[in-house]
């Protein structure tokens, strides 16, 4: 089982969530629409059905194509993507060390035992 990403603990699975955490979790990188819909883990069906809200709303730009496919990545230099990136950022770091103190605490109670 996957591990479930910060993203996805706040705004829930739904497959718009799910495309756009993939798209961040691999900032920079592109890929096919088919590369995309595996990353999100997600069926085809949901991946058309949500893949024009982030054409629209401009959260993804193609960098290059070949032939009929187009590589997509998350575009970094929409204000929205800028946002959701730093909001990103601010739940690691709220919550990253919250749960090393959790781990730390289970295991030193484990050696007490």
């Amino acid at each position: 089982m996957e591990e479930e990403t910060n993203l996805l603990r706040f705004f829930g699975g739904n497959p718009f969530i799910r495309i756009l955490d993939a798209l961040i979790d691999n900032v920079g990188e592109d890929y096919s629409k088919k590369e995309i819909q595996e990353l999100a883990s997600i069926s085809k069906a949901a991946f058309f059905k949500h893949w024009p809200k982030l054409e629209a709303l401009n959260l993804v730009k193609v960098t290059r194509s070949f032939g009929k496919t187009k590589l997509y990545t998350l575009n970094a230099q929409n204000p929205l993507v800028k946002d959701i990136l730093k909001f990103e950022t601010r739940m690691i770091e709220e919550t990253s060390p919250k749960e090393q103190v959790i781990i730390a605490r289970h295991l030193n109670y484990k050696k007490q035992k």
